[in-house]
Order: structure tokens, then sequence, then C-alpha cells
């Protein structure tokens, strides 16, 4: 049978305190949309819709990359049941199962939504809702069951329930498979007599009782699959979960992590075994690390690739940069936007680079910045070295060839090469290009002036006296 999704995403969210729609807040590097949209691809929906509203314009723009999911504005929001009413037109002919999601629920299990869409075309239900059993069922729908049978009688709003309805435990999730056949006529029959004046769309089980349909339920083991995220604690929560279950993954794949309660690793970071991750540690969005690397604390790597055997030290920041094997990073050092270090080089303390390939068995070891510099193999860059790369209009490279050494406190200014094997010397300013196996320096003779500071101390005194 076919399955179509349907995800909730136009609520303002006015307990997060933002003025960024609630669903683009980050869980574990990611929007929280996001994660549900990736457990809903996972199950091969024939299409997806998303309900948008408060600041439509934004959430649409952020999911652009999605050219096949379609979007539905639902203004004004008048609850739940008047946003799915939007999706009708957008699932026009469609036959099937409709599964809606929420998306501020970032939790749920693909092996959820495949459980769930079985048991409920397994039973022919025109309705089957995802229900827990939590300690504290404050704030959530609680689901209020026939004694005798119990089947879904109805779904009760916190804010409507008796006080014997809040002593229920089980509470509704929000999401649920709905029977394509009927279902938005049946929709257009939810009333808004209710504390909030909305069209809740839990009335849609009395609904369907009332025409003699079946309602079921899918009860999930881990309440925390179906956390919604309201607030920013609720979100922290959320992302703490989220990161815990990705550190455990990591561990049981064989990766060390030193301090799992603060290694902070985004969703979809990839670590090779054998990789020690000390404490303190930020991997974000698709950074990869190989296999038996060395992370060391105070470390933040984004959207970076790390190879085999690499070891990056102590406080350094890496950012869209490319480290290969067997090379070493820090500490104190920070490779920024396409900075590539190759097999074997070595950056050391407070030393950075940007656009910049460091060649093979290279090093920079010292105080340096390298911009817009293509660099070859076994050169040696001394501390205090500056490749001059702006000229106040454009970025300009420089080269430096294989073999070549650069003394320390050396200015290149851009566009320059120094060739193979070539030396500069201490000191020098280069802005010509260095011929391979030449020495290039630019300071003068070095003159000392005997007494010159004892007659400059004589002078100063008759000043002062």
């Amino acid at each position: 049978m076919d399955v179509h999704v349907a995800i909730l995403a136009a609520g303002k969210g006015t307990r997060m305190k933002s003025t960024w729609p609630k669903v683009l807040h980050r869980a574990a590097g990611i929007p929280l949309i996001e994660h549900v949209l990736a457990a809903a691809d996972a199950i091969g929906p024939v299409s997806t819709t998303i309900v948008v509203g408060h600041m439509s314009e934004v959430v649409e723009r952020r999911l652009a990359h999605r050219p096949a999911t379609r979007f539905v504005v639902q203004e004004p929001q008048l609850g739940t049941g008047h946003a799915l009413l939007q999706t009708e037109g957008a699932l026009a002919g469609a036959q099937g199962t409709l599964l809606l999601l929420s998306g501020d629920v970032p939790l749920l299990k693909v092996s959820t939504l495949k459980c769930l869409i079985e048991r409920h075309e397994a039973s022919g239900a025109a309705a089957t809702v995802v229900t827990a059993d939590v300690a504290d069922p404050a704030g959530y729908g609680r689901i209020v069951r026939d004694l005798a049978t119990g089947r879904v009688v109805r779904i009760v709003e916190d804010r409507d329930a008796t006080s014997s309805e809040r002593a229920i435990q089980e509470i509704n999730s929000g999401i649920y498979a709905f029977a394509l056949a009927g279902l938005f006529e049946a929709v257009r029959r939810i009333g808004h007599g209710n504390a909030q004046h909305e069209y809740y769309l839990p009335d849609l089980v009395a609904i369907f009782r009332g025409e003699g349909r079946n309602v079921e339920s899918f009860k999930v083991g881990d309440a925390n699959e179906i956390r919604g995220v309201n607030s920013r604690e609720e979100l922290a929560t959320v992302t703490r979960i989220m990161r815990n279950d990705k550190n455990a993954a990591l561990m049981a794949a064989g990766v060390t992590l030193e301090d799992p309660a603060t290694a902070y690793i985004d969703r979809d970071v990839t670590i090779g075994a054998d990789t020690v991750i000390h404490p303190c540690v930020t991997l974000e969005g698709t950074t990869t690390i190989g296999a038996g690397c060395e992370i060391h604390s105070g470390v933040r790597i984004v959207n970076s690739q790390i190879g085999d055997r690499a070891i990056v030290f102590n406080h350094c920041v890496l950012v869209e940069a490319r480290v290969s094997n067997d090379a070493r990073i820090g500490p104190f050092a920070h490779l920024r936007k396409d900075a590539d270090v190759r097999a074997g080089a070595k950056v050391g303390n407070f030393v950075e680079l940007k656009n910049t390939v460091l060649g093979p068995g290279s090093k920079s070891m010292h105080l340096t910045y390298l911009g817009d510099a293509r660099i070859g193999e076994k050169v040696n860059v001394g501390a205090g070295t500056i490749t001059c790369n702006y000229d106040g209009e454009k970025k300009r490279q420089t080269h430096i060839e294989d073999g070549a050494f650069i003394g320390s406190d050396t200015q290149l200014i851009a566009p320059v090469t120094v060739g193979r094997n070539a030396y500069v010397g201490s000191g020098t300013t280069i802005r010509e290009d260095v011929p391979p196996d030449a020495l290039a320096v630019s300071a003068g003779k070095q003159r000392n002036i005997e007494h010159w500071v004892t007659e400059r101390r004589k002078k100063l005194q008759k000043t002062e006296g």
C-alpha cells in the first residue's frame, strides 16, 4: 500500500523565545525537521508534504535542497486539525496510508515508523496513534481507553481533561497513521469548542469511532522517541539524548572516547576504529576522521576530513579543511577553509592556514600565516613567516616548490614563486621570484654603533637635569 508523509511545521514555538522558526533549531548539528525528514525518507514514501506557517519562506528556503518535497501554508494557525486539512490539495487522488509527523519530534526511529505502518495496515484501522507511558504526563494529551476492551475511546488534551483523566500516564505523541480514504471528510467535522478554540486533530478518534471505524494504537517502549521540543531546555535534553546515542554507537564501533560526557559529536560525523578522542572535543557537521587518529582536548573540527593516523594536538580549530594520513597539527593551530595538509606534513603552534596546500613531509612549526599558498614536498617554513596574499584588491598566490627552505621572519609578497631547493634567508622580504637552488636575502649588512646607549643615557640625564 502507498505511504505518504505529512509533517506539521507551522507553529510559532513561542516558548523558544526565538526569532528563528522552531523546526530549524539544531539538535546534534542538524535542524529538528531534518531529523524528522531523515526518518521519513527511510521508509520510502510516495510523497512528502510539509505544512509551514510561521516564517514559512525561511523554512522553505532551508529545505530547498529537497525539490520533491511539497509545501503548503497554514495561515492562520488554528490547530493541528486545521493544519492537516491544508494538505488535502497536495494529496488529491492519493490512496493508501498517510503518516503524520511533527517537525519538532526528532527522536523517532525508523523501526518505529515501520512498525506503526505495519500495525495500521494490518488492522485496517482508520487511524493508528503512537502512544507512550510517562511518569509526568503534564502538558500532553491523554489516551482514554475502554476499560473492558482496552481500545482507544478518545484523546483528551491536558487543558480540557478532568482530574481523573489527568492522572492517566499514557500520552498522545501527535504521531499518526491514517487511512486516506474518508480522512479529509472526517477532518472537516472537527469542532473547536475547547479551551484553545482550535481544531484538535485528536478529536478524529471520537469521530471515527462514531462512524464505526476502528482506531488502533502503537505504544513505544522508549518514551524519549516521542519527545517534542517546545523550549530551549527541551532542545538541550533532546540534543543530549542524540549525542549519547551517537557516542555509544561510536564506542561500539571501536572508537575510544575518554570522556563521553564531554565529546560533542554531531549526527553525521564518521570516525574510524582505534581513533582516540580526548575530553572536551567538538566534531561538527560532516566531519570524517580516519582510523588510528588521536584528537586531543579542546579541539573543534567542522566539516573537515582527517586521514588515518593523524594527530591533532590541543586547542586547534579546523573548519572545512583536509588533513592527510600521518599528519600532525597543533597545538593551537588554525586551519581555515580549503587548508590542505598532505601526508606526513606538520603544522605547529600558532600557525594559521587558509586556502593553502602544505605538501607531503613539509612543516611549518611556529607563529606563521600561510594564505593562498601552494607549498611543495619537504619544505621547511620558518617561524614568523607570512604569505602576504592580499594587495588591497585581490587575493594572490604564493608558490613554494619542493625542498625549499624559508628562513624565520620572512614575508613573501604574492604573487611570487620560490623555486625548487631554494633558500630564503631570515628576515627577508621576497618581492620577486627566487630561482631554483638560489639563496635570497634582502636585509642589509649589520652595523653596530659602539657606546650608543651610553651616550643616549647621558643626553637624557642632561635634559632632565
